[in-house]
């Protein structure tokens, strides 16, 4: 179990509360963006480092696709707590999330499948959004930032459904 892309899943758990405190305080938005980033980069990281070393393990199976919900998961709440972002896209966003990780998670012992470009596309959106937010772009310009809110719920919504298509095709297969 101890291997670099564990630890660095671990560090994207361990940084979420600190994410999320930084988040509700009084810190500088520069502070809580880089937590954010971090943690964020930290899945990128892993999913190299287990690429290029063939590591895997049931712990990474599990605990990583629940980190990086747990991540965004706190973002879209808080943001939507402080009234940053509208509730409606927090709960169509999360909705997707966790049903698609619940899925995945069930069926990990059958079958599995991998996140396509789309699945890719769709958490980098989520990154760059959340990180636009999170910074205060959206004082300064909303549209641009409102836009690309709508732009990630459909792609988000996009990519859930591709993904319940495809695995409803894999069953239909094996």
């Amino acid at each position: 179990m101890l291997n670099v892309p564990n630890a660095l899943t671990v560090l994207r758990i361990a940084l979420t509360p600190v994410f999320a405190w930084s988040l509700f305080s009084d810190h500088p938005r520069i502070v809580t963006l880089a937590l954010f980033l971090i943690a964020a980069l930290t899945d990128l990281a892993d999913g190299w480092w287990a690429r290029k070393y063939n590591i895997t393990s049931d712990f990474g199976k599990i605990a990583d696709p629940i980190a990086d919900k747990a991540l965004t998961g706190a973002a879209w709440i808080g943001l939507s707590c402080l009234g940053v972002i509208p509730w409606i896209a927090t709960i169509l966003i999360v909705i997707r999330e966790i049903g698609i990780t619940v899925l995945r998670l069930s069926l990990m012992n059958r079958r599995v499948l991998a996140a396509d470009r789309g699945g890719k596309w769709k958490t980098t959106l989520q990154i760059v959004t959340i990180s636009f937010y999170v910074i205060g772009v959206h004082d300064y310009v909303p549209v641009v930032t409102d836009a690309l809110l709508w732009l990630t719920v459909a792609l988000t919504t996009v990519t859930g459904v591709r993904y319940l298509n495809a695995m409803r095709m894999t069953k239909a297969v094996a």
